[in-house]
């Protein structure tokens, strides 16, 4: 199917799972460049349930931006916040880890990214997951290809594998997408590591 898939716009590869007929949901992390993702969805089907793990951590005009997406794109976003606040976290844990607390990183990362994406996964029950992900992003992305198993059982699909940030940049120009231009995810602590959430089992 990677095959079949290669040469295909990320329209045809949205159109392609979505008539899979299985059950399916996108991603989104709001990110600089999330709106290319949400856009694609807003085009093909509306209706689809879009996930949106909400750290709590995001600066003030990645909130604007992303409230802007939603009415403007219509999307159908269903949000998912840790269940501890931000701050009562902070307090509890001495704030963000360090790129060298790899054990508080990980716990830090499990409360704020990963349990809140299994709520939506119980919520949800994919089968298939649309993610914006790309191949030049990171080390590990580098070995999946548009069409992946997520070791969760789930098949995940993602239309901008091979596209380069020209070609992002390109799409949100043609479409006038709005972009926060200063995002933060604090469980990634520096450029090209993984969130979590497309490498846990």
């Amino acid at each position: 199917m990677n095959a079949t898939l290669r040469d295909a716009s990320a329209e045809q590869v949205v159109t392609w799972a979505l008539a899979l007929g299985r059950r399916t949901i996108a991603t989104t992390s709001m990110g600089r460049n999330a709106a290319v993702m949400l856009h694609l969805v807003s085009q093909l089907d509306k209706s689809l349930p879009t996930v949106w793990v909400d750290t709590g951590y995001n600066l003030r005009e990645t909130y604007v931006v992303a409230e802007r997406l939603i009415s403007d794109l219509e999307v159908n976003i269903q949000v998912y916040s840790p269940i501890v606040t931000a701050e009562r976290r902070n307090a509890l844990m001495g704030g963000i880890p360090t790129v060298d607390e790899e054990e508080r990183h990980r716990e830090f990362t499990r409360q704020v990214k990963l349990e809140p994406f299994e709520r939506a996964l119980v919520d949800w029950q994919p089968e298939i997951w649309l993610t914006g992900i790309r191949k030049e992003e990171t080390a590990h992305r580098k070995t999946l290809d548009i069409v992946s198993h997520d070791g969760r059982g789930i098949v995940k699909v993602a239309p901008l594998f091979y596209w380069s940030d020209e070609q992002v940049e390109e799409y949100m120009e043609g479409y006038g997408l709005p972009t926060c231009k200063h995002y933060f995810d604090p469980t990634k602590v520096h450029d090209g590591r993984e969130c979590g959430l497309h490498t846990a089992a």
